[in-house]
């Protein structure tokens, strides 16, 4: 559910089945926008466009009544109208249509945009639908309207504009997320990621590279800083990254079509084209939503060794389609399947002392990352509870190839002339997560959940050499994982007097994992075989107390906590020693403060926290000198840190928002594996980093409207890895990208820049695992990029 700007008034028939069932509502007289996002929550749906309503009081409404009769009562008078979308979502407009150029007239889902205005947002990620003004936790949303408006198309896109949310850039398909400087290093390994991915309800990622979903047809995303092991478990440590897709619409047949090409300084051109048709098969019962897109980002980096230019060409295509059916008037199911391909020709890391843009590699470093899953998700309300179920399988298949010739000589391989090596991985997962909750915003509010996940991940990998003609394998490994996992989770709030309220939760788990590997060595080295188990429970607790003022604004304290299970090693040319074999279970506790606050009128929002935590035990991804990845557990760290966000909308048509994040951490112990090695501060992510973005809108005639977007964010320097003698300085630069469009009633055109001053800060100081330490490497910004886009809505 979001609350989006420029939402204008259609006349509509309220369903016949929403009109008559009624519900019990306690809302006090508080500004009317505050209290139509209670009357959504306590009624279970979903209300667009609440901030036309602003500047109004709304009288204190209590009793049990319909939807429409409470919206009439409330609205008697008020300067806004509501219209009926489908019989869970309802669109607030104002009292008079808007002009052409705002989103009154466009389909739902792609309403041209007016500028991302300061408006109540809501958080699907705490796993109730909770307004963001009213979340006791560090949390940003960005609606659809602004991630059009910045041109994100993945996840990458976002990091620069939300605070404290940074992504490594090894290339499409090979990165991982970190959030608020607590990064456990930039490599990805076997270690489960810090962050919590979900699209929609389900879980994309684990030890695994991030699968780079394009974003196509997408509601909002969002982001909830800090461990949230007590809603999600392992695998948010330091927080969850959620995609909301747009699901089908129960009354409304259209769509749109979008598309856009590129040039890139020194590179090949990129283009792009997408869509998504939505169509209603049973009116108000059951709808289609169908997406597609296809994407060829050009290269720009040349390898001057095979005299091949432009090699990084990354290609991207993928689809979903979505059913919801309305299953009776209380009960609603999304049917969902999404899938993307992706294949990328060749690394994005140069070799500085080659020049820029250049490196010299003799075979090319392929990746590809196939992403499938599959869910379904059932909501409604049983006896006055919330039940929420989502069930999902998910198929991620991702492989990569290295130059491994300068590693030769550690496998006996002396006189070949060229090694390379294959890693692929398949992972299959099945997840089941089934939650009951009431809401009582004047008395006691509870969330009960279960979860239950099984994977299974298929890893072989082997190292060729050749000599001349003749190529023989000398190391091969084929390893499989099998994981079960259960968890009972809770969490309860309790308003007290005088504003403030009290909220405690726990999830209790726990987590297995099988390992069996089989190694082949070349003669006359031995081969081996292994198995082994291991083993994680306990429980994760929350605690949060806060204080809302009768203005709205929030205060809070909160202490929650993160984990991630522990594990077993078997890569090597021999069999790892004792402190290698296995890798303990690593734990984060967190306290902060922080608050939420509106000024002049609620056109200033801002927002910010301060935080402190102990990571003990931090298990961290690290290289062999074979060049072969292993899993370990660095030591024990402490963290202090700031964070804060603000948004202001002027009159005339111009929109700023601002984000900030400063971390200092330091690594307080090490394990015997780094010994006096261990860095003095986590590695991978920047102590400071910060971004700006500011929208401008101004109508042209009658229908026409132009659009103006300016953005950059700054990354500071940072180091690579927690070794010290092998940790080279990356970070330091600044992003930046401009845009103008012209916004009509059906359609959009517009042209940008990326990377304006064509900047070559070093992105990632990392991209070949056998030639690490021996030669400089370097992942410079893509240079300057000029493009022009089109978007028609039919």
């Amino acid at each position: 559910m979001a609350a989006l700007g420029g939402v204008g008034l259609v006349v509509g028939a309220w369903p016949a089945h929403a009109a008559s069932a009624s519900t019990h509502y306690e809302i006090a007289a508080k500004p009317l926008p505050e209290a139509l996002i209670d009357l959504a929550l306590q009624a279970h749906v979903s209300l667009l466009g609440v901030e036309a309503c602003a500047g109004v009081q709304a009288r204190p409404l209590k009793g049990r009544y319909s939807l429409e009769e409470a919206l009439n009562r409330l609205l008697a008078g008020a300067p806004c109208a509501y219209r009926v979308v489908d019989a869970r979502t309802v669109a607030l407009g104002p009292a008079r249509p808007a002009p052409v150029a705002s989103a009154s007239r466009a389909p739902p889902g792609r309403a041209p945009v007016r500028g991302p205005e300061v408006a109540e947002l809501v958080v699907h990620a705490s796993k109730r639908d909770t307004p963001l003004s009213g979340l006791s936790a560090p949390a940003s949303v960005m609606p659809r309207q602004r991630i059009e408006a910045i041109g994100a198309s993945d996840v990458g896109g976002t990091t620069g504009q939300l605070a404290g949310l940074h992504m490594t850039n090894l290339g499409p398909g090979r990165d991982k997320l970190l959030v608020r400087g607590l990064s456990d290093g930039a490599f990805t390994g076997r270690a489960r990621s810090t962050v919590a991915t979900y699209l929609d309800d389900v879980p994309i990622n684990y030890s695994a590279p991030h699968p780079d979903l394009r974003f196509v047809d997408i509601e909002q995303i969002e982001v909830v800083r800090g461990p949230q092991g007590s809603l999600y478990g392992a695998g948010a440590l330091s927080g969850v990254y959620r995609i909301v897709t747009n699901k089908p619409d129960l009354t409304y047949a259209g769509g749109a079509l979008a598309a856009s090409s590129a040039t890139t300084k020194g590179g090949s051109p990129s283009y792009a084209i997408d869509g998504w048709w939505n169509a209603p098969l049973v009116s108000d019962r059951l709808a289609v939503r169908v997406v597609a897109y296809h994407e060829q980002m050009g290269g720009y980096l040349d390898d001057v060794n095979m005299r091949r230019s432009n090699v990084d060409r990354t290609s991207r295509s993928g689809a979903r389609l979505a059913v919801r059916a309305q299953l009776s008037d209380n009960f609603r199911a999304d049917l969902s399947m999404t899938g993307q391909r992706l294949d990328t020709n060749d690394t994005q890391y140069t070799t500085p002392i080659l020049g820029p843009a250049r490196r010299a590699n003799r075979v090319r470093e392929a990746h590809d990352n196939d992403f499938f899953q599959t869910a379904l998700t059932l909501e409604g309300e049983v006896g006055g509870m919330r039940l929420h179920s989502s069930t999902g399988y998910v198929r991620h298949n991702f492989a990569s190839q290295y130059d491994a010739s300068s590693a030769l000589d550690l496998f006996s391989a002396n006189g070949f002339d060229l090694g390379v090596y294959s890693e692929d991985a398949r992972v299959d997962l099945l997840v089941q997560d089934i939650s009951v909750s009431v809401a009582n915003p004047t008395g006691l509010s509870w969330l009960l959940g279960a979860y239950g996940a099984r994977s299974r991940e298929s890893t072989p990998s082997e190292l060729r050499v050749r000599r001349g003609a003749v190529v023989v394998p000398v190391y091969q490994e084929e390893r499989r994982d099998r994981l079960r996992e259960a968890a009972l989770y809770g969490e309860a709030t309790l308003a007290l007097a005088s504003g403030w309220s009290m909220s405690l939760g726990a999830r209790a788990f726990d987590t297995w994992i099988d390992t069996e590997a089989q190694i082949e060595l070349r003669a006359p080295a031995q081969g081996r075989a292994m198995s082994a188990r291991s083993h994680t429970s306990g429980i994760s607790p929350k605690l949060s107390v806060q204080y809302v003022f009768p203005s709205g604004d929030l205060v809070y304290a909160l202490m929650s906590e993160g984990y991630r299970a522990a594990g077993v090693n078997s890569s090597g040319l021999t069999a790892p020693p004792p402190t290698r074999a296995r890798y303990a279970a690593d734990h984060l506790r967190n306290y902060e403060i922080g608050g939420k606050f509106k000024f002049l009128d609620g056109r200033l929002q801002v927002s910010g926290a301060a935080f402190y935590d102990l990571w003990t035990d931090i298990q961290t991804d690290r290289y062999l000198s074979s060049g072969l990845a292993y899993t370990t557990n660095a030591g024990d760290a402490r963290i202090v840190g700031i964070e804060a966000e603000l948004a202001y909308d002027w009159e005339f048509g111009l929109s700023l928002r601002a984000n900030g994040a400063l971390s200092a951490s330091e690594l307080t112990r090490a394990s015997r594996d780094f010994g006096d090695s261990l860095a003095r501060r986590l590695p991978g992510v920047p102590e400071l980093s910060g971004g700006v973005l500011a929208l401008y809108h101004r109508p042209l005639t009658d229908g026409l409207e132009l659009q103006l977007t300016g953005e950059a964010s700054y990354v500071g320097p940072s180091r690579l890895s927690f070794d010290s003698k092998l940790s080279p300085p990356m970070g330091d630069y600044v992003r930046s990208r401009m845009a103008a469009d012209l916004v009509a009633e059906r359609w959009r055109a517009g042209v940008f820049v990326s990377n304006l001053a064509d900047s070559a800060g070093d992105t990632f100081a990392y991209g070949n695992p056998f030639s690490f330490g021996q030669v400089r490497q370097a992942t410079p910004q893509r240079p300057r990029t000029v493009g022009a886009r089109l978007t028609v809505a039919f």
